[in-house]
């Protein structure tokens, strides 16, 4: 059983759908102690830094544990940037902390601190994946393979990127250790590759058949 956290950032329909469509098993907890027994854990999440508050505490310690017995984990878009020790958008926030460093809003600026360089943000739309490292997330996706983003602020690339997507700056789109794996997109929306990702992440919790 996959557990899908509600922490009230965003809308989970679209999430529902996409792993209905796989044929998954999934529930919603009510409480921390229901992850106990799931196979997998996924953390979607849309918005400000600020909205992952409710995860503080008892939530964040029950997802810990899931993951210290290898339950695979997956954030999703804001859940990815939950996976790092905190945003610039929430100063003093912490992030799960299962990857290095801290996310930022994406800019592009100019020569000698001229602001007119500045991108147009949120980053809205499809753009394409650059692999850049061995991943089991996206076995069968291909470098250049277009996925669909939305979001202002985003990871630095580190040692746990695997994509990476080029916006003004070169960010990190797809991030893996071991078994916690994050996507800033949205996969249940980005057609067959997004499925694609989401089958492999069910295929690591036993709960999906290989795509091939």
């Amino acid at each position: 059983m996959i557990a899908l956290i509600d922490y009230r950032a965003g809308n989970l329909t679209s999430v529902r759908k996409a792993l209905t469509h796989l044929g998954a098993a999934y529930s919603t907890p009510t409480t921390p102690e229901e992850l106990d027994t799931c196979s997998g854990v996924i953390v979607p999440g849309v918005g400000n830094f600020r909205a992952t508050e409710p995860l503080k505490g008892v939530w964040t310690a029950a997802i810990q544990k899931a993951v210290k017995r290898s339950v695979p984990l997956l954030g999703i878009c804001l859940g990815l940037q939950w996976l790092f020790e905190g945003s610039d958008e929430a100063p003093g926030l912490a992030g799960l902390g299962a990857m290095s460093g801290t996310c930022a809003l994406i800019t592009s600026p100019g020569q000698d601190g001229d602001e007119t360089a500045r991108l147009k943000v949120p980053h809205v739309g499809w753009n394409s994946l650059h692999l850049t490292g061995p991943s089991w997330l996206l076995d069968g996706v291909r470098d250049g393979d277009q996925v669909y983003f939305t979001h202002s602020f985003a990871a630095p690339v580190t040692i746990d990127c695997v994509a990476s997507t080029s916006y003004g700056i070169e960010f990190a789109s797809v991030v893996e250790r071991d078994h916690v794996a994050g996507v800033q997109f949205h996969p249940e929306k980005s057609g067959d590759v997004g499925l694609a990702m989401l089958k492999n992440f069910l295929v690591l919790t036993g709960a999906g058949a290989p795509i091939r």
